[in-house]
């Protein structure tokens, strides 16, 4: 991974091998911010794990394993009460039959490179905390 910052954004790259969450975390912690606004996000990508929630509140996971292209990535990054970075980010996938595929990403690793945009917000607490009777941690702000 390498990134660069111009003011409260950054531009990040994230090479072969790489998991977004693991990264993006990482990058957190690194830089040292509690809350971001991921706004954008292409490159390629393999080994991902997807879904969405359903009236339940329980997510269900499909998995597209083959090279596809990462079309789009939005989401955002706050912290959990523990402290730790937590990222939640929804995606778009092109694979090579140009079928797309979207939702939650639960895993992503970047198969020839993955480019970010991060957008620090600085003045904001977010928190991530559990909700009742669903599987998502709820933003919280203070």
């Amino acid at each position: 991974m390498e990134w660069t910052r111009s003011g409260e954004d950054l531009f990040v790259r994230l090479d072969p091998g790489e998991e977004v969450h693991e990264s993006l975390q990482k990058l957190a912690d690194e830089v040292g911010f509690n809350a971001a606004a991921i706004t954008s996000g292409i490159g390629r990508t393999r080994d991902t794990l997807y879904g969405f929630m359903n009236e339940e509140g329980v997510y269900i996971r499909r998995n597209l394993d083959s090279p596809s292209e990462l079309v789009s990535l939005s989401g955002n990054i706050a912290r959990k009460e523990n402290g730790d970075a937590f990222t939640h980010i929804h995606c778009c996938w092109c694979d090579d039959d140009n079928t797309v595929h979207a939702g939650h990403m639960f895993q992503c690793v970047t198969h020839v490179v993955a480019e970010i945009h991060i957008r620090i917000l600085s003045q904001a607490i977010m928190t991530r905390c559990p909700l009742p009777g669903v599987e998502l941690l709820g933003l919280q702000f203070s």
